[in-house]
């Protein structure tokens, strides 16, 4: 049976795209996106970067273009470098200077990914400065389009280098363009509010579409497909637009109607917003680029939160949804029924639930201001949050789809509510702490989970003034009888749910038993143990601590952060503490012996989310470094490891043993030298001096491997340190130092260091030698003059 937990990263979820261009490769399988001096490489299936090509000057990469044979990648980067990349290999093939003055802002491969090299600087791409350039689909003309500020959208012959005209109809930026299958016709999107269509052969305009939003991308849509879920009723041009309202809408060019909307999730207008009014680049969701992906009949929209959201058509529903850059995470909590989801809390008003499987995420609008702390119940299935905007909701997850809604809101706090919890056994209440002092218990009606109406409005049962300070955390005991808050005013408290002598009496508010004294600066966290009368703190003042519910005594501190110990929670049933801190480190400790067992360092910044899965297998940690980490339980790997590692060990024993007793003295020193024995490795040494004096000897040392000659120079370093041993280190090195030039033995790792070190020693030994040398003469003198005398006297 296993003594305690042992964590290690299985999974992260990481920032790999922070605004720019995006670009789907043309199977279909991978999202390419820029993240500062990175493109990143999302495999749409499992949501994970799968290759990160970087600059080598870390300069921002400024545009890419991917070949449309998906083979080839260049980008530019803020430094006029332009580098070719096989992708698939992470490699750089090609890079030169680009002749531009300014980075360039657009690039584009041609559709053949081949022709145009006899009529460019550059094979196979265009870079453009300015905002927009495109190939004519009928690559036969030779034909680019672009556009720039003046607003004008030219084009040009690519045989004669020449502007054949100029198309004039945006009266500002020109952000996308869109062309029919046979290149007849052509879309153009602008941020002045309309859409143009343009036939291009007579290079006119044949309509102009009112859209009444900056638009930012156009796609059209296929002639071919019943679209009648978003209301294309005939076989005129259709295309979709999305830009600073956030939906997706469908126009009849033909007509200039729109007939479909996209509806989203109703979000309450951002703090500040009277009325709900909003202005062109306000909204969060508004959004910057639209692709299409004609072969799974699939839509994708980018949002300037940098979401990426794939819609399947025909009914443009949501299939997959990947968040780009997650910003500070505040809170992370397993959810679903096997622990199969996270919710995340970052710095903004969204809440995030990413499937774990595929990293896909939904994102949950209700808050109006940055979500602060998160709750869920032990099913799994219920959660809670709050905000900054003085308010509380639960959220319920459909089991089968998993899907969220939120299913009730309270708001009574007068100030940000910074921490929630759920009771313990039952669904049946929740308590929250805030910045005005107070915790308020919120009852739960007992429909909560089956209710599919309206938001249930929750009320406080009661509100206690409980500290002085902002309350940071509060914890509900497992028998939802006790109730622990901890504050900034460096207090711990311990309050009794129910009336006073009646614990958990129903309706009774909060009544103080004691106050947990002894930290130095503000409590972060609170936690109750699972299985014993003990409660645990996390301060600021860098250490944690365990209280007796009894006497209200500290039993135990710990202390091994260099910052503020964020969060604190119990695993291994009780016997472990898992805490994290403003110092990026995660950290797991033996109750029983106050020892740190394992460091976990996955962090650059403060570890603000922390949490383990009910059954101890799993545990998640949220940072301001924006990432995301899973960890298993990897103890029983671990377990059998070593104990496949101690059986290795006996075997490498035994059979150096009968190397030795067989005198086979080059494989035992081989085999010596690979468990890393230095005094095995001495015995083996002498062994072969006596036997065969130095022959044997160097013979057997000249057959080592590199490594093996390398480790021994290592030994011979350590045992010349010592006067037992030296004379087998000076024998070892008059080998190694007749057979290798110095070019050569300076090669070995940590040479030199070795060398310098064996010269003070091997200088000391000369000299004690010396000495014995000169006494043994003197002595040998001295005996030699007494037997002359008493020659003599005879």
């Amino acid at each position: 049976m296993k003594s305690g937990n042992i964590y290690a990263a299985s999974n992260k979820i990481e920032p790999f795209y922070k605004g720019g261009k995006v670009q789907i490769s043309k199977d279909e399988k991978f999202i390419f996106c820029t993240c500062g001096s990175r493109v990143n490489i999302l495999e749409i299936s499992t949501g994970k970067i799968v290759h990160s090509i970087e600059q080598d000057d870390q300069e921002d990469i400024t545009s890419f273009a991917l070949s449309y044979d998906d083979e080839i990648l260049v980008t530019a980067s803020r430094a006029l470098l332009l580098k070719q990349w096989d992708w698939k290999q992470a490699q750089c093939t090609r890079s030169w200077r680009a002749i531009h003055t300014i980075p360039i802002a657009s690039m584009t491969f041609d559709p053949t990914s081949t022709l145009l090299s006899k009529y460019i600087q550059y094979p196979c791409v265009v870079f453009y400065v300015r905002s927009l350039v495109h190939f004519h689909p009928d690559m036969s003309l030779l034909q680019l389009f672009s556009s720039s500020a003046d607003c004008g959208i030219r084009l040009w012959d690519l045989r004669s280098s020449l502007c054949l005209c100029v198309l004039q109809s945006h009266f500002s930026a020109v952000t996308s363009l869109a062309f029919t299958a046979s290149g007849d016709s052509m879309v153009s999107s602008g941020r002045d509010k309309i859409c143009t269509v343009w036939d291009l052969k007579t290079r006119t305009a044949t309509r102009t579409v009112p859209v009444y939003e900056a638009v930012e991308g156009v796609a059209l849509l296929p002639e071919d497909q019943d679209l009648s879920q978003i209301g294309v009723q005939n076989h005129d041009l259709h295309f979709i637009t999305a830009g600073s309202k956030g939906v997706l809408r469908v126009w009849e060019a033909s007509t200039s109607r729109c007939v479909y909307t996209q509806t989203l999730p109703s979000a309450t207008p951002p703090a500040g917003k009277e009325g709900g009014e909003t202005h062109d680049g306000d909204d969060p969701r508004s959004l910057t680029y639209l692709l299409t992906m004609g072969a799974s009949h699939r839509v994708a929209a980018v949002t300037a939160e940098h979401n990426i959201t794939l819609y399947q058509l025909p009914a443009l529903s949501t299939q997959q949804q990947f968040v780009g850059y997650n910003d500070e995470i505040l809170d992370v909590k397993f959810l679903g029924k096997n622990d199969s989801h996270i919710v995340v809390a970052t710095n903004s008003c969204q809440l995030k639930v990413f499937e774990l499987l595929t990293n896909s995420c939904q994102i949950l609008y209700g808050h109006t201001d940055t979500v602060l702390s998160l709750d869920v119940f032990k099913k799994g299935l219920l959660f809670a949050s709050c905000a900054k905007d003085k308010s509380v909701r639960v959220w319920r997850m459909d089991e089968d789809s998993g899907q969220v809604v939120c299913v009730a809101q309270g708001s009574s706090h007068a100030n940000s509510v910074g921490c929630i919890t759920f009771s313990r056994m039952k669904e049946s209440f929740l308590v929250s702490g805030s910045q005005d002092c107070t915790v308020k218990v919120w009852d739960l009606p007992d429909n909560i989970t089956t209710t599919t109406g309206d938001l249930v409005g929750l009320s406080a049962r009661v509100t206690e003034k409980a500290h002085d300070k902002d309350i940071n955390s509060v914890a509900v005991s497992p028998n939802d009888k006790l109730l622990a808050s901890g504050s900034q005013d460096r207090m711990a408290k311990l309050w009794s749910l129910g009336a006073p002598g009646a614990p958990g009496a129903p309706g009774a508010g909060p009544a103080l038993l004691g106050v947990f004294r002894g930290h130095k600066r503000g409590v972060w966290a609170v936690c109750f143990s699972p299985v014993d009368q003990v409660l645990a703190s996390s301060s600021a003042d860098g250490t944690a601590k365990l209280w007796s519910l009894q006497d209200y005594s500290c039993l135990k501190t710990f202390e091994g952060h260099d910052a503020s110990v964020l969060k604190i929670v119990f695993v291994s049933r009780g016997t472990q503490l898992l805490t994290s801190g403003s110092d990026g480190l995660v950290k797991l400790w033996t109750i029983k012996t106050n020892e740190c067992v394992k460091t976990l360092d996955a962090h650059q910044d403060k570890v603000w989310g922390l949490h383990a899965s009910r059954q101890d297998h799993k545990m998640v940690t949220g940072s301001a470094d924006s990432t995301i980490t899973i960890w298993d339980d990897v103890t029983e790997v671990e377990q059998a490891e070593e104990q496949a590692k101690q059986e290795d060990q006996i075997l490498k024993q035994q059979e150096l043993s009968n190397l030795l007793h067989e005198k086979k003295y080059l494989k035992a020193l081989g085999l010596a030298i690979s468990l890393d024995q230095p005094h095995t490795v001495l015995t083996v040494i002498r062994g072969t001096r006596i036997e065969d004096s130095r022959d044997l000897l160097e013979r057997t040392l000249l057959k080592l491997r590199l490594d093996q000659k390398e480790s021994l120079l290592r030994y011979c370093a350590v045992w010349n340190t010592n006067a037992r041993s030296c004379l087998d280190a000076q024998a070892v090195l008059q080998v190694l130092l007749t057979h290798l030039a110095p070019e050569e033995l300076l090669q070995y790792q940590g040479a030199r260091g070795h060398l310098e070190g064996l010269i003070p020693y091997t200088e000391r030994h000369m000299q004690r030698i010396g000495r014995l040398l000169q006494s043994s003469m003197f002595i040998d003198y001295m005996w030699q003059k007494m037997r002359v005398t008493g020659s003599s006297s005879m």
